[in-house]
């Protein structure tokens, strides 16, 4: 298939495979005439890329697996340097969930604070309502 062709079905653009192309991620084939050509395999290794991308995988980090499919093996993520991608993104991951929690849990904090005060700056607070009956005490 032509660059084209392959764009739409892996629903990226040509300029996109080029890129890829010139990063060494998409081998480039050359027809006669000069046109790229492709096949299934180029497909498959554009869809493992774009899939880590989605997941937040930075086009280096998507080599190993790339490779390992080029390698023969069923699946990108089957190999060592694959896995060890893997656990580096893992705990990149549980670093920025920690830093999101920290952060989280000062803003908790400061509503709560903040919450206190507003109330406190109320002369007299907020009038006493009867929860059964609605009525004021």
């Amino acid at each position: 298939m032509r660059i084209g062709e392959l764009a739409a079905r892996a629903g990226t653009t040509t300029r996109t495979l080029r890129y890829y192309e010139s990063r060494g991620l998409l081998p480039a084939r050359r027809t006669g005439n000069g046109y790229r050509t492709y096949d299934e395999s180029d497909l498959r290794l554009l869809r493992q890329i774009r899939t880590l991308q989605d997941f937040g995988f930075d086009l280096e980090e998507t080599r190993p697996f790339v490779e390992c499919l080029r390698a023969g093996h069923p699946e990108g993520d089957s190999c060592p340097a694959s896995l060890a991608v893997y656990r580096s993104k893992l705990g990149e991951l549980d670093s920025l969930i920690g830093e999101l929690t920290t952060v989280r849990d000062t803003v908790a904090r400061q509503l709560a604070r903040a919450e206190l005060a507003a109330e406190a700056e109320v002369p007299g607070g907020p009038e006493p309502v009867c929860e059964l009956g609605g009525d004021p005490w």
